[in-house]
């Protein structure tokens, strides 16, 4: 008798655990007209509300490898929602239509801003987060989206920028980023010089920004995503994947967000 109680509490916990799992689920929302198409990601083992996470696609758009990095996010404890800068999940498989993609929201920062705008709005009214503690994180296009949101003044705890473009249109200024500001970037990225990670600090200090700039060593362009090397070698574009770089990034983001949480 002993033995069946016991076997049937094993199997009453395993039948818990296996239910507790990170749940995903595609969500749409809108922008001034435009639907956009975003995916949603929480433990549903962790209670309470907890800080939720934006995360901004490559200039492939919104892609498998971006709800990846929300469920991620949510294996470790956040609600993530990967967004829709493109509108209706439009992706590109070709570096010329990526580019031009990624160009029409980069020179159109209004329209770039009530995307994000309304991606943050969404997560904020998800009943699993908690609305004061939010960030965003992004990678290459995504990652200069994360850092030009927190130039123009919208309203997060922190942005990480996974070799992220570092220019902006309009530079920071005093008073305006209220954002502390990650950036992870590869020393052997070609797709940024020497004098743009120089005039990004100059901009950040000069603008009083809580910011860390962290170089991993031999990481190329894309280095955090495993496609990158499918990539290289068919478009023949100098990114590659670096798994050392993608770990430590990764956790050194979790630092990050330990602080700013």
């Amino acid at each position: 008798m002993r033995k069946m109680l016991i076997a049937a509490a094993v199997f009453l916990l395993s039948a818990g655990f296996a239910q507790a799992a990170v749940q995903g689920k595609e969500v749409d929302y809108s922008a001034e007209g435009v639907t956009l198409k975003g995916y949603l990601a929480y433990d549903d083992a962790v209670e309470g509300k907890r800080p939720g996470v934006l995360v901004v696609h490559e200039w492939w758009g919104h892609n498998e490898y971006a709800r990846k990095r929300a469920r991620m996010l949510a294996e470790l404890g956040y609600t993530a929602l990967a967004v829709d800068m493109y509108g209706d999940g439009k992706q590109a498989n070709h570096p010329d239509d990526a580019g031009k993609f990624a160009g029409e929201v980069a020179q159109n920062m209004p329209v770039a801003k009530a995307r994000f705008l309304a991606a943050l709005n969404l997560l904020k009214s998800d009943p699993t987060v908690d609305a004061d503690k939010i960030a965003a994180i992004g990678y290459c296009f995504g990652g200069g989206v994360v850092l030009n949101m927190a130039r123009m003044g919208v309203d997060l705890k922190g942005v990480v920028s996974f070799h992220g473009s570092l220019g902006a249109e309009n530079p920071a200024q005093p008073g305006v980023v209220k954002p502390k500001v990650l950036v992870c970037h590869g020393a052997a990225d070609s797709f940024t010089t020497p004098q743009q990670i120089e005039d990004f600090k100059k901009e950040m200090e000069s603008a009083g920004i809580d910011y860390k700039f962290i170089i991993y060593p031999d990481a190329k362009h894309s280095f955090t995503n495993p496609d990158a090397d499918r990539y290289a070698k068919e478009f023949g574009l100098p990114v590659g994947y670096n798994a050392h770089a993608d770990q430590k990034s990764w956790a050194d983001m979790q630092e990050f967000f330990k602080k700013i949480f």
